[in-house]
């Protein structure tokens, strides 16, 4: 695989064959953080290993858990039960795991404990005051950097408090931290969501025996509870494929003509879904087979084989939290459609590890692709074919950026480098080497 720190995709030909992914990154968060708070062994098989999920498995090895991998290539977790995690000596180094920082300050605001976290430039720069506040009325507090980013500390109080609290922004990554926060306290916390979002959480504390209870309301939200201080039961994870990791060989696959690619064991959550859904809706020829249940998640192949012209459509904004990482990869699709793609409330993607929809809009312009940008909005006028190219992509170190762009250097007309590949390490190590194996010339 490549050392170096531009990678340039070219354009060669379909692409073929049949492939993993690398485990799903937010199941892989939750695993390690709920066997840190199991009493006994949790075992995990297919752990994401990418750089993110691996500053979790540190972070919990500085908690009190003992974290391992052995020969055999499983993880093994033995954790310290509820209430059970201790002060860590130092700073726990996030990375660039916006996902691991925000539920990992949920989990220690239960804990009477002070708990330092700092992370890189980007991660830095991320708002964390939407999961600050809930946690200081459950009775944590906090000492952060101005307009509450990294470095901060939570110190966790003595009696934490239950909680019923409504969500002003769809966030599966607020709601997470409340109901483990919530876990070490006394009584009923109730997480209250507008739209639904990612339920990881909520089927991985099942999995650990805990019950969870959603309720729909009167006025279309979902109420999700839990009674906290049970412990919970140490169990086997399977972790599957990543959705969102695999959005990148899909769209290479749609958008690359006589393309004949199956993806293996992928969670195919339908809050996780969004994505395929869409592509289906523009013309896309994409399957799901071999579908099952596995470790509470739902699991599929998906099977995606080129099928002429994508069409441009109007995705719609309540699709949005099913989707929300992958807008990078659909954004490559819809410069290679048939006609005007729209999408709309994105404002999300202007805080997650760039302003996504500026790196998008600024990305897709270099490259020859026409398109309007709103405030929360995109609008990508396709003409038929794959755009130019011939550009370099300013990254910004967003991983998801970076691979996205690779996808549409392996359609469009010239090459298209990025300026740095190191994040894709983040979340899919081996990224430029699957790619290759399916026919793809990266380097």
């Amino acid at each position: 695989m490549s050392t170096s720190k531009n990678l340039t995709a070219k354009k060669a030909g379909p692409l073929q064959g049949v492939t993993k992914v690398p485990g799903d990154k937010s199941i892989s968060h939750r695993a390690l953080m709920l066997g840190a708070i199991t009493v006994g062994e949790t075992i995990i098989s297919g752990l994401l290993e990418g750089e993110d999920v691996l500053a979790t498995a540190e972070a919990m090895r500085a908690l009190g858990a003992e974290v391992s991998q052995g020969s055999d290539g499983l993880w093994r977790v033995y954790g310290t039960g509820i209430g059970g995690l201790k002060e860590p000596k130092e700073a726990l180094d996030m990375g660039n795991s916006g996902t691991g920082v925000r539920l990992l300050m949920g989990l220690v605001a239960g804990h009477a404990i002070t708990t330092k976290f700092i992370g890189d430039e980007s991660l830095s720069g991320r708002p964390m005051n939407r999961v600050i506040k809930p946690l200081e009325m459950m009775g944590a507090t906090f000492e952060a950097a101005e307009g509450g980013t990294l470095p901060l500390s939570v110190t966790g109080s003595e009696d934490t408090l239950p909680l019923k609290y409504r969500l002003p922004v769809a966030s599966a990554q607020v709601k997470s931290a409340i109901l483990l926060a919530g876990l070490n306290a006394p009584g009923c916390t109730t997480v209250i969501e507008e739209r639904p979002t990612r339920d990881h959480t909520e089927r991985m504390l099942r999995h650990f025996g805990l019950e969870v209870d959603v309720q729909d309301q009167d006025d279309g939200s979902q109420a999700i509870s839990i009674i906290g201080q049970n412990e919970l039961e140490p169990c086997a994870v399977d972790v599957p494929g990543d959705p969102s990791s695999a959005a990148f060989p899909a769209v290479a696959a749609v958008i690359n003509e006589g393309s004949d690619v199956r993806l293996c064991k992928i969670c195919v959550n339908e809050r996780r879904t969004g994505l395929y859904v869409t592509l289906q809706e523009m013309g896309a020829d994409i399957s799901f087979e071999h579908e099952r249940i596995e470790a509470g998640e739902p699991v599929a192949d998906i099977v995606v084989r080129s099928s002429g012209t994508l069409k441009g459509i109007e995705v719609p904004a309540e699709r949005v939290p099913s989707m929300i990482d992958e807008f990078p990869a659909l954004a490559m699709a819809a410069a290679c459609a048939n006609g005007t793609t729209t999408m709309s409330g994105l404002a999300e993607l202007r805080v997650k590890e760039s302003d996504r929809l500026q790196m998008i809009a600024d990305g897709l312009k270099a490259c020859g692709v026409k398109l309007e940008m709103g405030k929360d909005s995109l609008t990508i006028h396709g003409t038929r074919k794959p755009p130019k190219g011939g550009a370099t992509i300013n990254t910004a170190l967003d991983h998801r950026i970076a691979m996205a762009f690779l996808v549409l250097g392996t359609a469009s007309d010239e090459p298209i480098t990025i300026d740095d590949a190191a994040p894709i390490k983040t979340s899919f190590p081996n990224f430029e080497e699957l790619m290759e194996d399916l026919g793809a010339e990266i380097g």
